[in-house]
């Protein structure tokens, strides 16, 4: 338990040093292409390593606590960028707490109404994370699941 509490208090961290500047942090879009691109190639290291693993239900475990964290980091960042390059993008500004608050809440599909998107850019990238959400939650975690159950059948003979 401690290896994913760990990796998730790392992304956490990491994220709220990330800067807030938009001549630093540049384009929401740029962001959330290298994130994705990040994410996938996790996702793809993570599956491999089930793969050859001798425990491969706990390596699942962990690669869902590093992938899902990091997917919610990578939107939860692009809006951060997003709300500095453009403060009429939501309905209030963001801060690193507030985007990954928000973040979460679409993903949890929740959506207290506190944080809204008002731009079309705001609105556009908000839901691309909602199909993002719904393809990780079926795709990401079916791919994860196969693969323990592939390397467990293997490992069990």
């Amino acid at each position: 338990m401690v290896r994913p509490l760990v990796t998730v208090t790392a992304l956490v961290f990491g994220y709220h040093l990330l800067p807030t500047d938009p001549r630093i942090g540049g384009r929401p879009g740029v962001w959330l292409a290298v994130g994705m691109v990040a994410v996938v190639a996790v996702l793809a290291a993570e599956v491999r390593a089930i793969v050859r693993s001798p425990r491969p239900l706990w390596q699942g475990v962990q690669a869902m606590a590093l992938v899902f964290p990091l997917f919610l980091l990578v939107f939860a960042y692009a809006y951060v960028v997003l709300t500095h390059a453009d403060p009429s993008g939501f309905g209030t500004a963001l801060s690193h707490t507030d985007a990954l608050y928000f973040t979460v809440t679409v993903f949890a599909t929740v959506g207290f109404g506190d944080i809204v998107p008002v731009s079309e850019g705001a609105r556009a990238l908000v839901t691309v994370q909602m199909v993002g959400d719904l393809l990780l939650l079926g795709g990401a975690l079916r791919l994860v699941l196969t693969a323990v159950q592939r390397r467990k059948t293997e490992v069990d003979g």
